[in-house]
């Protein structure tokens, strides 16, 4: 079911190169609301009690404490005054938001902050899982002009450092299982990150997580860690721990291998990939699949 809601100002709202608010643990009680330092570098939140009882109610009235200005006079609304949104839209945990053409206007890295604190603020909120960016009834698109699509707060990379300028956006074409668990389906997934952390590690911990939209199904075990990636020669040698080796999901022994292999080579320079478990090679997966050789791209595998 579909519920458009007229929206009277601007959004702002949570993220995480940061702390929250001055706290301790045990005052902590209420909704985080995030806020823009006066230097536009960092974000920090302060914690609000709301008075609605129902997710569109908790909506309306985080939109309207986010209008005011925080406790704290070091930072200020995250969201420009000029910047409106007409409308939004919930249909089935998803939550669509439409701006005013004004949001355009924002710098990059600022669009990047306050796209990250709306996410992670509204996902707050147990019947919003996902957010939708909208401009002028359009989708949201990167540099590329690509949509960004639907984000949650775990596609936000939080920053270990200070440089907020080290985020990048990343359209990801990343392979999953199909229903039956014996082939592989593409999906897009638009991410921010930050280059503290490499694209190959990046996609490798999202396949791990699993997709984020309903569809298609998870490839690898969910206890499955990475202990490192590194490239060298066109190779991207990708260094898991024993999780892998673990039963997991019912899939062909053939779509785990791939789902890795096939999205690095798509969304990086690498040509081949080699697996390793806890840094050996000599092992074999499901009993049919050596990991002492390098992988190239399945293209049969794909449906």
């Amino acid at each position: 079911m579909k519920k458009w809601i007229p929206l009277l100002g601007v959004l702002l709202i949570l993220i995480g190169t940061v702390s929250c608010g001055s706290k301790s643990k045990e005052e902590e009680s209420g909704y985080q609301i995030w806020y823009m330092n006066q230097s536009e570098t960092k974000l920090y939140c302060e914690y609000r009690e709301l008075q609605a009882k129902n997710t569109e109610g908790l909506l309306k009235e985080m939109l309207e404490v986010l209008r005011e200005s925080p406790f704290d006079e070091n930072n200020k609304p995250v969201l420009p005054e000029t910047i409106h949104v007409a409308s939004y839209e919930v249909v089935h945990n998803q939550l669509y938001l439409d701006f005013s053409v004004e949001y355009l206007e924002m710098p990059k890295v600022y669009e990047v902050l306050c796209r990250a604190a709306m996410v992670r603020t509204l996902c707050q909120l147990p019947e919003i899982e996902y957010v939708g960016f909208r401009v002028d009834g359009k989708p949201l698109t990167d540099l590329d002009e690509k949509p960004i699509g639907l984000m949650n707060e775990d596609q936000f990379i939080e920053n270990a450092g200070e440089e907020i300028n080290a985020y990048k956006t990343a359209d990801l074409t990343l392979y999953y299982a199909n229903q039956t668990g014996d082939k592989l389906v593409t999906q897009r997934v638009a991410m921010e990150y930050n280059t503290n952390i490499s694209l190959e590690r990046l996609i490798v911990e999202q396949l791990i997580a699993g997709p984020p939209f309903e569809g298609v199904y998870p490839t690898i075990p969910s206890t499955t860690k990475v202990v490192s990636t590194a490239v060298r020669d066109g190779i991207c040698y990708v260094n898991l721990d024993s999780g892998f080796l673990e039963t997991g999901y019912n899939v062909t022994e053939n779509i785990p291998i791939y789902s890795i292999v096939n999205s690095l080579i798509d969304n990086t320079d690498v040509q081949k990939v080699q697996i390793s478990i806890d840094g050996e090679t000599n092992r074999v997966f499901r009993e049919s699949i050596s990991f002492d050789t390098v992988f190239m791209k399945n293209m049969e595998l794909i449906e």
